[in-house]
């Protein structure tokens, strides 16, 4: 004999198996090769686990997942003033990894952000050290100055900082123009002195010539 399933039992039923999906959703997490999970009991740190199945215990363990593959920070752009007085613009692109997953949680709020922000900080530091010829000839130089500046302060975080490089350096409109003054007046007075030699040279030729038929 059926047994009729009225609409409070199909209530129950619906609810439990709510209740049962959030349960296995807070204690069943998927860590990727790429990943490690940092996990809090109670508001307390008690392992780093990962890749692979991972089960926590429902409402008491807390799972952040941490992606340990480089990533990027694009720095806003910024405008800088150099040694010598000259006001440019200048963004960059910060490479980093979290080689401590702990450190990376416990003792940094949200280190993509502090990362940015210690790289604008550091670029304005460190360009204002440097006068503006340096500044674009030796970029080099100074994308790892700063990389070395910002290493130092994200190791406790368990970051390492790879690579720092200047992406765009943007002058002053006025002393674009001034540049292309100057350039095209180098350009005039090497165009004048290769014509003199090429003049000197000719006469010299001719000269010789005149003596060698006498």
């Amino acid at each position: 004999m059926a047994v009729a399933i009225g609409p409070l039992e199909i209530f129950g039923i619906f609810l439990l198996l709510i209740i049962v999906f959030t349960i296995l959703s807070r204690s069943i997490r998927i860590v990727r090769e790429w990943e490690r999970i940092v996990v809090l009991r109670l508001g307390k740190f008690v392992g780093i686990r990962g890749p692979g199945l991972i089960l926590l215990v429902p409402f008491v363990d807390r799972g952040l997942i941490i992606d340990m593959r480089i990533n990027t920070i694009d720095v806003p752009k910024q405008e800088v003033i150099t040694r010598d007085n000259v006001t440019i613009r200048i963004d960059a692109a910060v490479y980093y990894r979290v080689i401590d997953p702990e450190k990376a949680v416990l003792r940094v709020r949200d280190y993509n952000y502090a990362i940015a922000m210690l790289a604008q900080t550091t670029m304005r530091d460190v360009i204002g050290q440097i006068e503006l010829d340096d500044v674009l000839t030796k970029r080099d130089e100074i994308n790892k100055r700063i990389q070395s500046i910002i290493d130092e302060v994200t190791e406790p975080w368990g970051i390492k900082v790879s690579m720092v490089t200047l992406k765009a350096v943007e002058l002053p409109e006025g002393m674009i123009r001034a540049m292309a003054h100057q350039a095209e007046a180098e350009r005039i007075r090497r165009a004048r002195i290769i014509e003199a030699e090429a003049e000197r040279t000719a006469a010299k030729i001719l000269s010789e010539a005149a003596l060698t038929y006498e």
